[in-house]
């Protein structure tokens, strides 16, 4: 048996880097490993050439020397994109509010440039690299995931502005589409019934054969649902008919109805390359098939917890890098557990809606959510309490790369003589639907 060939080992520290970057130019601060007390400042212009002229640069002075450990803001995409395609860097991005509370330390006036922070940042790569984490970049499908659902949800968000404005502009002067819509003003069907008839004069002015054929169009062919439509149309009274308030409120109305009909065709088409990528990712098998997460939470939970099996060390980590676990400050003999703000909040969003769906679906979830609520804790809080014990499950399954198995762990709470498990078996359920 021939022996393994041993690993090489890892590169030494060349240089540090601290990047302050803004909109029309960049400070960088390097500091060198054989000169440390010398610092070279630089200003590049927001160009890509310049970017690109300054990696060469630097692959030429430090490529066979070792690694160059770059901090940044972690807001900073667009520069984690290009720097995370050459070997000779290692990334530490931090959170803005780190380099804040950094340069309070030494600025408490709260003054703030740029040359100044980039200099700082130089400094916490230099002196607290060991505190910090390096950026290990999921895999390219795992990263489109992750970009088509935060996308997507603000999209949805948009989706919902636009629906609560045409809500809004409905109930000042034409009510009665309220009514027709059954509310509900995010659809295309609201879409178009309002870019065609945009007040209840010319909605009253419609045959009631061409409304009719109008909501066949629409698959809205319930008769009696039809009738009634039909019925509130022809009875209808305006509520108003001051022209100085209907036509501009009309023409605000189009406007929006027609914002809205243009975003839901992208919205679907978004949701269709989630599922595409979704289903041909390999860890999909992990998250389909959990209670109440479905087409548009599944996908965001795979991307939340990526493919690297050593970002976390705990399932700890990451409920705190998510917001999902609280904040605990202590001084002297009192102590406070609050809300934990300093977090990505689409991530903790993410959590928080599969806590809140699988409370609909999984008995277990059920009985820990009632559980918090008889104890007094509100409604957010007491999902967040759902959300940190699904943290801790799906840990396990994707440490191990094992499915959730619903009876197993029912069957430990079982074991362990959990309150939740006495509580599923007062109401004769033990498994999720």
């Amino acid at each position: 048996m021939n022996p393994s060939t041993p690993e090489p080992p890892p590169l030494a520290a060349a240089a540090f880097v601290g990047i302050d970057w803004a909109d029309q130019k960049h400070d960088v601060v390097l500091r060198s490993a054989a000169e440390p007390d010398k610092l070279q400042h630089q200003v590049l212009p927001n160009e890509v050439n310049a970017v690109l002229d300054w990696i060469n640069q630097l692959q030429q002075r430090f490529g066979s020397k070792g690694k160059v450990f770059v901090c940044l803001e972690q807001s900073r995409g667009a520069l984690i994109y290009q720097l995370m395609g050459y070997d000779l860097f290692e990334l530490y991005p931090i959170n803005p509010s780190q380099l804040a509370n950094y340069r309070k330390a030494f600025a408490t006036s709260g003054a703030k440039a740029d040359r100044p922070d980039a200099d700082l940042l130089c400094e916490l790569v230099y002196c607290h690299r060991d505190r910090l984490k390096a950026w290990k970049p999921d895999d390219a499908l795992t990263r489109k995931l992750a970009t088509l659902n935060e996308d997507r949800r603000k999209a949805v968000d948009q989706r919902s502005q636009l629906a609560n404005e045409i809500k809004s502009q409905l109930k000042l002067y034409f009510p009665l589409a309220l009514q027709v819509l059954d509310n509900d003003t995010s659809s295309a069907l609201a879409a178009d019934l309002l870019l065609q008839w945009p007040s209840l004069e010319a909605l009253q002015k419609a045959s009631p054969h061409k409304l009719r054929k109008f909501f066949y169009g629409h698959n809205c062919r319930q008769e009696q649902k039809l009738l009634d439509r039909l019925r509130l149309i022809k009875e209808a009274k305006p509520l108003l008919t001051d022209p100085a308030v209907i036509e501009p409120a009309m023409l605000r109305l189009q406007m929006l109805a027609q914002q809205l009909k243009t975003l839901l065709p992208y919205i679907a088409r978004y949701e269709k390359q989630i599922a595409e990528v979704f289903d041909s990712h390999p860890d999909s098998f992990l998250f389909r098939d959990l209670p109440g997460a479905g087409a548009a939470l599944a996908p965001r939970l795979l991307t939340a917890f990526g493919t690297d099996r050593d970002r976390f060390g705990s399932a700890a980590e990451l409920a705190s890098l998510s917001g999902i676990a609280p904040v605990r400050k202590a001084s002297g003999k009192s102590s406070t557990i609050q809300l934990r703000w300093a977090c990505p909040k689409f991530l903790r969003q993410s959590f928080h809606e599969f806590g809140a769906a699988s409370i609909r679906f999984c008995p277990w979830a059920q009985a820990c959510y009632e559980a918090q609520r008889a104890r007094g804790k509100g409604y957010h809080a007491a999902v967040r309490a759902v959300a940190f014990k699904w943290i801790r499950i799906l840990f396990a399954c994707w440490k191990q790369r094992l499915p959730y198995n619903p009876d197993l762990y029912l069957q430990s709470l079982q074991t362990r003589g959990s309150a939740y498990a006495k509580a599923l078996a007062e109401k004769g359920s033990l498994a999720c639907e």
